[in-house]
């Protein structure tokens, strides 16, 4: 398995469980560049988002809900 099909399989479907990409407005987003222009601030926030969707992720494999 691929990380294309890894993603397709796995993290996409808890992505839309947990609300994203369905609430209207939002989206979710296949790649997001870092840039030198990009600021700490969306850094931090991006990377306490990935955090999140981790721990999550991790709580569905143990509860064997993936």
């Amino acid at each position: 398995m691929n990380e294309a099909e890894t993603r397709a399989e796995h993290i996409d479907p808890a992505l839309k469980a947990a609300g994203w990409g369905v609430v209207e407005g939002s989206r979710i987003r296949r790649e997001y560049p870092i840039t030198p222009g990009t600021t700490r601030r969306l850094w931090v926030a991006r990377r306490a988002a990935l955090d999140e969707l981790k721990k999550s992720l991790l709580h569905q494999a143990f509860s064997g809900e993936l």
